[in-house]
């Protein structure tokens, strides 16, 4: 007996001093305002899971300077580790040929999809921002899954010589910005036309500002004085585009919510140096049918096809 409970003495000591270890640990985690002095080379930054919470994560390699925008782009992946990286590196690759050469068709091009599979050639840097950094955790449960935004940074050249293999060239200079007249007929009435203030139009202002990101453009959505000058209102809508100019490509239409399909469609008109353009899409969500309203003005203005080309 007297053993036994020597014993078990011993394990409950034991279990007391591990007990004593890992909330000494614990304790020893940075907290965010001490992660924020901690240079780039502490031990937090380097990727892991406490500095995806705390700090993003170093630059994979030294990133040579000024690479510009269109030689850039963003994908969102699971974790920093190679399980979604390299499909990270395709999509981004992707997006930087048609942002460089203004030509969208390249994305679904055969040849670009046979690039895309060794993408990590042509990447001169990369780095994660961890999507949660403000959301607190309570465990290491799941960390490894968090959602992170990847960066990569491409090299001019490569990605210039590449477009000279597909008989494209990089698309300089000035670029015009997108200025959408829309009126939107949704699943709720009354109708509207999008505007820079109407409540009603705050998702689809944020989704056309990322549909024109991702083509290396602007866009700039008219205020409601803009709008009555030009005559444009739910109850008389203009049939003709007003004129555009180099700077801005000013796109008339209409988005209507189809409950058949289901889907929204949408009939788009621009006039552009002294040409006629009609295009359209259906069946889509408005996300969609934004992008198809900015690839149309991007065809269009870099010479390299008509909107309604791919449709």
């Amino acid at each position: 007996m007297a053993g036994h409970a020597i014993r078990e003495w011993q394990r409950t000591a034991l279990l007391r001093l591990l007990f004593a270890a890992a909330l000494s640990g614990a304790q020893a985690q940075p907290t965010a305002a001490d992660a924020s002095v901690q240079g780039p080379d502490s031990a937090s930054a380097n990727g892991s899971y406490f500095a995806s919470r705390l700090l993003p994560p170093k630059s994979e390699g030294s990133c040579p300077p000024n690479i510009g925008p269109m030689y850039q782009a963003d994908a969102i992946v699971t974790g920093t580790d190679m399980r979604q990286r390299p499909w990270g590196f395709a999509q981004t690759l992707r997006e930087v040929l048609v942002k460089s050469s203004g030509d969208p068709r390249l994305n679904d091009d055969p040849r670009t999809a046979q690039l895309a599979v060794h993408a990590d050639r042509f990447v001169a840097c990369f780095d994660y921002v961890d999507m949660m950094a403000a959301v607190p955790l309570h465990d290491d449960q799941g960390t490894s899954d968090r959602p992170h935004k990847l960066t990569v940074y491409f090299i001019p050249a490569e990605i210039d010589a590449l477009l000279a293999q597909f008989g494209d060239k990089p698309w300089r200079g000035e670029r015009p910005i997108v200025v959408p007249v829309l009126l939107v007929h949704g699943r709720k009435p009354p109708p509207y036309v999008l505007s820079a203030e109407i409540p009603a139009g705050e998702e689809q202002r944020g989704s056309f500002a990322t549909a024109a990101r991702q083509f290396g453009m602007d866009v700039r959505v008219p205020s409601d004085v803009e709008l009555l000058a030009w005559g444009a209102s739910a109850g008389h809508f203009p049939g003709e585009p007003p004129p555009s100019s180099a700077g801005e490509a000013i796109v008339v239409g209409q988005l209507d919510w189809s409950e058949t399909l289901p889907g929204w469609i949408g009939k788009w008109r621009m006039h552009w140096q002294g040409a006629d353009y009609e295009w359209g899409i259906s069946g889509v969500n408005y996300d969609a049918a934004f992008r198809n309203i900015v690839r149309g003005v991007v065809l269009a203005a870099s010479g390299a096809g008509s909107p309604d080309q791919g449709n």
